[in-house]
């Protein structure tokens, strides 16, 4: 078939029974790469990023060497564009997760990467509480724990759902680029089907799909984080 014949029924081999299955596929495997993403390294990104705000200088449990030690790793592989910190990775991929193609091999680097972010957005949301208000729960005789748990978090909990909200979006963006070098998903399917094969309709129908569920995702961090500021 020639390239303008693949342009011209772009939408009916999508929409049609020709592709219909494998993208319906494609949508489900970002979906995973996207949540388990956000669940486990969001998770590891919350338990890091609270650790870098109570050991950084001064603060609560202040230790320079905890601190300096998750500070340089975040400063290390955060600046590392995706796409190359996921090949540059994938002999780990292959050791820890048999393979280094398909989409749970792919959750492995992003979730990495989505875990040393989320530490970074983490800690600036808790630093962006006022300490006199930390001063003033330690004055009342709260312990440190307790502080950190009752007030700081609380305090911080509207900016933490709004990084939240940006971090979800970039690992959507992740997991397009992960369909690259074989993770599955939307970004494996348009590249295959839409640019390999010169089918732009065919493209332009996943990127409408991607634009969709981040905007799902922003309208619900962002209302969230409304709901956080009125509490």
């Amino acid at each position: 078939m020639s390239h303008s014949a693949l342009a011209a029924d772009g939408f009916t081999r999508v929409f049609g029974d020709e592709l219909r299955p494998l993208l319906f596929q494609a949508i489900g495997e970002t979906f995973r790469l996207v949540g388990f993403t956000l669940l486990i390294g969001g998770a590891l990104g919350l338990l890091i990023g609270v650790v870098l705000y109570a050991t950084s200088p001064g603060n609560l449990w202040s230790n320079v060497w905890i601190f300096n030690g998750l500070n340089v790793i975040v400063n290390i592989i955060r600046p590392i564009p995706f796409i190359i910190f996921i090949t540059a990775i994938a002999p780990l991929t292959k050791t820890v997760m048999g393979t280094r193609i398909g989409t749970e091999a792919a959750i492995f680097p992003m979730t990495l990467m989505a875990m040393v972010v989320i530490a970074r957005v983490v800690e600036q949301s808790l630093v962006s509480v006022d300490p006199g208000v930390v001063e003033a729960a330690r004055a009342c005789g709260a312990g440190r724990v307790r502080t950190l748990l009752t007030v700081v978090v609380p305090e911080g909990f509207a900016p933490l759902v709004l990084g939240y909200t940006f971090i979800f979006v970039a690992i959507v963006d992740m997991s397009a680029m992960a369909g690259y070098v074989g993770g599955g998903g939307l970004g494996d399917f348009a590249f295959q089907y839409g640019y390999q094969q010169f089918d732009w309709k065919l493209t332009v129908v996943v990127i409408a799909l991607l634009v969709i569920l981040v905007q799902v995702g922003q309208y619900f961090g962002n209302w969230l984080a409304r709901r956080a500021r009125h509490r």
